[in-house]
């Protein structure tokens, strides 16, 4: 399931109309939210639409203009060199109601792979792995590979919990726990080719792309959260260095984009 977060205004964010293209890679908003959410509050009510990628468009993301729980399927998409659509919301078309009630589960990212519509995050970047080959080389490595999501995901929650509930009095205590959230994934990551490697197997997966967005958004939060662990800081140095993530991550449009709803990271 998804985590309930509470979206608090976001400050006025210009937004172009016309597509924007970037080079290998690229990306734009994110966040999730469910019914009762105050929502992202930004100067228009107007559906942008952007493309990203390269030539021969085939998938559409629904969602804010956040990063959020988008992030790590734009850090597949741009890597895979796909292209994609992204159709930003606007906190007052949320408010509105016709979207949301469209929702399976009534939250976004809301992702369209030709005609077949899906939400949950989770579940979207397990149906791009299967698209592009990114579930590991055989049921043994799928299952742990499912593992290291659901590891990802229990981070992910609690450090949401952090930013929309508890941001100022509990930062402190979460960043001195944050050794005990990141060593399983240490561990996993040095029995596997002595780090060098991936987080499972040989070959890149869709939970290397989640695991990285989350590293990324707490060394934001705590940039010396992998001073004791050498080898997720080499992992996250590899990874952002492969050529077309690489072109994502330095792109305006990534760049641009804040990682949460209420300004807080």
């Amino acid at each position: 399931g998804e985590a309930s977060l509470g979206l608090c205004p976001l400050r006025p964010l210009r937004v172009t109309q016309q597509p924007l293209r970037l080079l290998p890679g690229g990306g734009t908003p994110s966040a999730e939210a469910r019914p009762g959410s105050s929502g992202l509050y930004i100067s228009r009510a107007t559906l942008t639409r952007r493309r990203f990628g390269m030539p021969g468009q085939k998938y559409t993301v629904t969602y804010f203009p956040v990063r959020g729980r988008c992030e790590a399927m734009r850090l597949l998409l741009a890597d895979q060199g796909q292209e994609w659509t992204e159709d930003v919301v606007t906190g007052e078309m949320w408010q509105k109601g016709d979207l949301k009630n469209s929702c399976v589960f009534g939250q976004l990212p809301r992702f369209q792979d030709g005609d077949f519509i899906l939400h949950q995050s989770n579940a979207i970047l397990r149906h791009l792995a299967r698209n592009h080959k990114l579930y590991g080389q055989d049921a043994q490595e799928a299952a742990l590979l499912d593992m290291v999501n659901d590891g990802v995901e229990d981070l992910r929650v609690k450090y949401g919990r952090l930013i929309y509930q508890n941001y100022e009095e509990g930062k402190a205590a979460y960043v001195e726990a944050l050794p005990r959230e990141l060593r399983p994934f240490e561990n996993l990551l040095a029995q596997n080719n002595g780090g060098k490697a991936f987080i499972v197997g040989k070959q890149i997966s869709f939970a290397d792309y989640n695991l990285l967005d989350i590293l990324h958004v707490h060394l934001v939060l705590a940039p010396d959260c992998l001073a004791a662990f050498p080898s997720l800081a080499g992992y996250v140095q590899r990874l952002n260095a492969r050529p077309l993530l690489k072109a994502y991550l330095e792109s305006e449009a990534h760049k641009k984009l804040p990682i949460n709803g209420n300004g807080k990271q």
